[in-house]
């Protein structure tokens, strides 16, 4: 489609590149350390693989998870009150570029050390998220906004596979000259955060800061600016608070999906690091294609449809890698996983912005994210919770994540999409 089609007035090839350059940026952070290499690391060597490690590893996460849900929102409506969408966006870099090298110096044994570090960083990333998300509705005109979102989260499993691929090539060199995890995995973390640095310098030169201070209200007190959204979503944007409630549902299982598809891939069917990395790089590639293929189809069928269909993705994903008993039956599972990441995810975001009323993007894709986080506290302990209690059955812990991808189809039946642009263009009238 012709650029004068897709973006909105004013908006360059450059600016959209380097929008989709930060999905490529920090999709590497969590390729390499949430999916593949440290939280494997860290449930097998610094917590010695005792049945706690995985535990302790999803109430890291969830904690983080709870602070970006509680200060998002705030911040949110801080940026758009301010204009301050590039500021936020520059500091959160920072602070998970800085954790990631924090993430270097955890060895076996700095069980508390290193799950500081991981929340640190988590945090920074998804105040990141949240930051880039909310330019999308300035970049692209409503009607495209799923393809230019598809167009960053393609972009972005390219950046993940980068990352591996580095990732893959130090830990093969490392172990070729008889090196332990412990020696080779805080190279890792270095290349990752570097390649993350290098890879956010063009958002931070290109990507404009178009809303004017004041267009936004401004930030009160933190639990205020919750409750005020989260009333406010209930009286005047009813379809929008349904497509949240979506999002946190099926949000959880595929937040476990991303943070323990490594360690299940280990636990359950042996795989080793190397074996794990390939998995992901094949997770990457179709979601990649998915990501990129199906932005185009969800403008064409429209936003509620396309969603569904990738819920149904994700059951039968469920489905194959519960009952895999060999590994040609869950790569199978692992390359439809990658298919439906790719999809749902940037479904969710581009829905959010055909519904964000347009004054408003930052602290409703706070909202946004608030929901990702809730999804990624409740999602990953669920699974962590039975796994313990089960004395290590990550098989049931994965067939209990289906019932999030059951809820999200459930909720998202009843969205009235047509109602809620309506609620849109009324917020945008004087």
């Amino acid at each position: 489609m012709a650029r004068g089609e897709t973006l909105q007035p004013g908006v360059g090839g450059r600016e959209v590149w380097s929008w989709a350059m930060y999905d490529f940026a920090n999709s590497g952070y969590t390729t390499v350390v949430l999916t593949t290499v440290f939280n494997a690391y860290f449930v097998g060597v610094v917590a010695a693989g005792r049945h706690w490690g995985t535990l302790a590893l999803t109430l890291a996460l969830s904690l983080s998870y709870l602070a970006v849900m509680l200060s998002m929102p705030g911040l949110g409506a801080h940026a758009d009150a301010r204009a301050a969408k590039r500021r936020l966006l520059f500091t959160s870099t920072a602070g998970c570029i800085a954790g990631t090298v924090l993430l270097a110096t955890v060895g076996p044994g700095d069980v508390v050390w290193g799950l500081l570090c991981l929340a640190l960083s988590n945090y920074c990333y998804c105040v990141g998220e949240s930051a880039v998300a909310s330019f999308l509705p300035g970049l692209a005109r409503t009607e495209s906004l799923g393809r230019v979102s598809g167009w960053g989260w393609s972009f972005g499993y390219c950046g993940g596979m980068l990352a591996l691929g580095l990732a893959l090539w130090i830990a093969t060199s490392g172990e070729a000259r008889g090196a332990a995890a412990e020696d080779y995995v805080p190279w890792v973390m270095l290349s990752t955060a570097t390649l993350f640095a290098l890879a956010a310098i063009p958002s931070m030169l290109w990507l404009r800061e178009r809303a004017a201070p004041g267009d936004g209200r401004a930030s009160s007190a933190l639990f205020a600016d919750l409750r005020r959204a989260w009333r406010e979503t209930r009286l005047d944007f009813p379809d929008f608070r349904r497509l949240l409630l979506c999002i946190a549902c099926y949000q959880a299982g595929i937040t476990v999906v991303i943070t323990l598809a490594a360690v299940y891939a280990t636990e359950v069917m042996g795989f080793q690091m190397q074996q794990t990395m390939l998995l992901v790089f094949l997770v990457n590639i179709a979601a990649a294609l998915g990501a990129f293929a199906f932005g185009y189809a969800q403008d064409r069928v429209g936003h509620k449809r396309a969603l569904a269909v990738t819920l149904v993705g994700w059951l039968l994903m469920v489905a194959l890698a519960v009952a895999a008993e060999d590994v040609r039956t869950f790569w199978a599972a692992a390359a439809l996983a990658g298919l439906c990441m790719g999809t749902s995810q940037s479904a969710g975001r581009a829905m959010v912005g055909v519904l964000a009323p347009t004054r408003r993007p930052a602290e409703f894709y706070a909202l946004w994210s608030f929901a990702v986080q809730l999804a990624a506290v409740v999602g990953p302990l669920c699974y962590g919770l039975v796994v313990w209690v089960t004395g290590g059955n990550h098989r049931l812990g994965l067939l209990v994540t289906g019932v999030f991808f059951v809820a999200g189809l459930v909720v998202l039946a009843g969205l009235d999409f047509q109602r809620g642009l309506r609620s849109r263009e009324a917020a945008g009238s004087p």
